[in-house]
Protein backbone atom coordinates (compact mmCIF):
# COMPACT_ATOMS: atom_id res chain seq x y z
CA UNK A 1 0.00 0.00 0.00
CA UNK A 2 0.89 3.73 -0.80
CA UNK A 3 0.27 6.47 1.69
CA UNK A 4 0.58 9.77 1.18
CA UNK A 5 0.02 12.01 4.59
CA UNK A 6 0.91 15.33 6.07
CA UNK A 7 0.98 15.79 9.98
CA UNK A 8 1.65 19.35 11.67
CA UNK A 9 0.70 21.05 14.93
CA UNK A 10 -1.44 23.86 15.77
CA UNK A 11 -1.16 26.45 18.92
CA UNK A 12 2.88 26.44 18.48
CA UNK A 13 2.63 29.33 19.58
CA UNK A 14 4.77 30.36 17.00
CA UNK A 15 4.84 34.38 15.54
CA UNK A 16 5.64 33.18 11.89
CA UNK A 17 3.19 30.32 12.42
CA UNK A 18 6.69 27.89 10.87
CA UNK A 19 6.29 24.01 11.74
CA UNK A 20 9.76 22.86 10.11
CA UNK A 21 10.89 21.73 13.38
CA UNK A 22 7.54 19.42 13.80
CA UNK A 23 7.71 18.34 10.02
CA UNK A 24 11.61 17.32 10.77
CA UNK A 25 10.50 15.09 13.63
CA UNK A 26 8.11 13.34 11.78
CA UNK A 27 10.20 12.78 8.60
CA UNK A 28 13.13 11.30 10.63
CA UNK A 29 10.79 8.89 11.94
CA UNK A 30 9.88 8.01 8.37
CA UNK A 31 13.22 8.04 7.33
CA UNK A 32 14.54 5.36 10.23
CA UNK A 33 11.76 3.11 9.06
CA UNK A 34 13.45 1.76 6.37
CA UNK A 35 10.24 1.81 4.36
CA UNK A 36 10.35 3.33 0.36
CA UNK A 37 9.41 6.79 0.86
CA UNK A 38 8.93 10.34 -0.35
CA UNK A 39 8.96 13.24 1.04
CA UNK A 40 7.91 16.63 -0.82
CA UNK A 41 6.79 20.00 -0.18
CA UNK A 42 3.61 19.00 1.33
CA UNK A 43 3.48 15.15 2.11
CA UNK A 44 5.44 12.68 2.70
CA UNK A 45 4.37 9.09 1.24
CA UNK A 46 5.30 5.57 2.44
CA UNK A 47 4.99 2.34 0.96
CA UNK A 48 4.85 -1.00 3.11
CA UNK A 49 2.19 -3.53 4.24
CA UNK A 50 -0.66 -2.19 6.35
CA UNK A 51 0.90 -2.65 9.83
CA UNK A 52 4.28 -1.04 9.08
CA UNK A 53 2.69 1.93 7.63
CA UNK A 54 0.16 2.46 9.74
CA UNK A 55 2.50 2.35 12.59
CA UNK A 56 5.32 4.41 11.28
CA UNK A 57 2.00 7.91 10.59
CA UNK A 58 1.15 6.78 14.23
CA UNK A 59 5.02 7.14 15.34
CA UNK A 60 5.79 10.00 13.02
CA UNK A 61 2.11 11.50 14.35
CA UNK A 62 3.26 11.07 17.83
CA UNK A 63 6.54 12.91 17.26
CA UNK A 64 4.76 16.05 16.27
CA UNK A 65 2.45 16.21 19.31
CA UNK A 66 5.33 18.20 21.72
CA UNK A 67 5.46 20.99 19.28
CA UNK A 68 1.89 22.08 19.69
CA UNK A 69 -1.55 21.98 21.63
CA UNK A 70 -3.08 20.04 18.84
CA UNK A 71 -1.98 17.55 16.00
CA UNK A 72 -3.57 17.71 12.30
CA UNK A 73 -3.19 14.82 10.29
CA UNK A 74 -4.41 14.33 6.33
CA UNK A 75 -3.94 10.80 4.91
CA UNK A 76 -4.73 8.93 1.63
CA UNK A 77 -4.25 5.39 1.18
CA UNK A 78 -3.87 3.35 -2.08
CA UNK A 79 -4.07 -0.21 -1.29
CA UNK A 80 -3.30 -2.25 -4.33
CA UNK A 81 -2.84 -6.03 -2.69
CA UNK A 82 -0.17 -7.70 -4.90
CA UNK A 83 1.89 -5.03 -5.87
CA UNK A 84 4.97 -3.52 -4.28
CA UNK A 85 7.51 -1.37 -5.49
CA UNK A 86 4.92 1.25 -6.89
CA UNK A 87 6.58 4.74 -5.14
CA UNK A 88 8.06 4.80 -8.31
CA UNK A 89 6.40 2.73 -10.97
CA UNK A 90 3.21 4.72 -10.41
CA UNK A 91 5.25 8.13 -11.62
CA UNK A 92 7.47 6.23 -14.28
CA UNK A 93 3.51 4.31 -16.03
CA UNK A 94 2.61 8.17 -15.74
CA UNK A 95 5.87 9.73 -17.64
CA UNK A 96 5.71 7.07 -20.28
CA UNK A 97 1.76 8.19 -20.82
CA UNK A 98 3.05 11.76 -20.95
CA UNK A 99 5.65 10.78 -23.35
CA UNK A 100 3.04 9.05 -25.66
CA UNK A 101 0.82 11.46 -25.47
CA UNK A 102 3.69 13.93 -26.58
CA UNK A 103 4.47 11.42 -29.04
CA UNK A 104 0.94 11.54 -30.95
CA UNK A 105 0.93 15.72 -31.12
Amino acid sequence: MLVAFSVAPSGTGRADGSVHDAVAAAVKVVRDSGLPHRTTSMFTEIEGEWDEVFDVVKRATDAVAPYGSRVSLVLKADIRPGYSGELDAKIERLEAAIDRQSDDS
